[in-house]
């Protein structure tokens, strides 16, 4: 049977054409071994290498979509109000021993998603399938952790943080963030970035794949994530061309205005480091 498959052969069965996976009537059981091993944390949909690099396992992205294209939408709760999804992937539900609290008001994690013990989540928040979020880590009231999103151990999400899903294309990396970071409320982390560990995002900063993070403290322009240690602030600088310059227009640019030391928790590196950039 599938469900007694090792990974390997997991791999093997999802790495065949799209129609001979669709139509093999094995498919059932080879679901739930992905949704096993996806909620044990045992496959996870990026890995980091040697180098620190992270990676999507793009056959493990390939085989979350067939839940998706293999499964009817249907009602999946009728009290107190319907809600209509694909039957592949719905709530997870939690028990004693998983060691989450997951706090009453509306909060839902989708299965085929890995949340560790000792994981808060405050309501309402959503984590989405294929994320893994790490041992100690909140994902306060109105977060998102999106599909295939990494999240890292004593992470802290604030309220309203969006940490952006991605599953198509397959290869395309999730956003990550390492152990130790802080993202501060309403802050948006998108499009496979990531940020290093420690790193601490004051409120409102917004990062994507076109983002230039402007280091104050090196001198130099860092792009694709967020250096272990940073503390970004939101910032601005001036737009180019004649409507702009007459405007006094400006665009984002988050920057880095100091770097946590081994001493420091977040709370003290942000505080310090809006007091900075207050001076500058």
């Amino acid at each position: 049977m599938v469900s007694a498959m090792d990974d390997a052969r997991l791999e093997a069965f999802y790495g065949r054409g799209d129609d001979d996976v669709l139509a093999d009537p094995e498919w059932p059981a080879a679901h739930e071994a992905l949704l096993a091993g996806l909620e044990c944390g045992r496959l996870r949909a990026a890995r980091r290498d040697a180098g620190d690099a992270w990676h999507a396992v793009a056959w493990i992205k390939r085989a979350i979509l067939f839940g998706f294209r293999r499964t009817t939408l249907e009602c999946v709760f009728d009290e107190p109000w319907p809600f209509f999804d694909k039957t592949a992937y719905p709530v997870r539900r939690f028990v004693d021993s998983d060691r989450v609290r997951l706090v009453p008001g509306g909060s839902a994690v989708r299965r085929g998603a890995f949340v560790a013990p000792g994981v808060v989540v405050m309501p309402p928040a959503w984590v989405n399938v294929g994320a893994f979020v790490d041992a100690g880590t909140m994902v306060d009231s109105h977060a998102l952790v999106g599909s295939c999103a990494q999240i890292g151990k004593n992470v802290h999400l604030s309220a309203g943080a969006q940490i952006g899903g991605v599953l198509e294309p397959a290869n395309a990396q999730p956003v990550v963030v390492e152990d130790g970071a802080f993202v501060g409320g309403l802050c948006g982390v998108f499009e496979g970035f990531v940020v290093r560990e420690r790193a601490v995002l004051a409120a409102g900063v917004v990062l994507a794949a076109g983002t230039v993070v402007h280091d104050l403290v090196h001198d130099r322009e860092v792009r694709h994530e967020v250096p272990a240690g940073a503390v970004v602030v939101p910032g601005s600088r001036p737009a180019h061309g004649g409507r702009a310059e007459r405007l006094g227009l400006h665009v984002a640019a988050p920057m880095i205005v100091k770097y946590r030391d081994g001493k420091t928790d977040a709370a003290t590196a942000l505080e310090s480091a809006l007091r900075q950039r207050i001076r500058l």
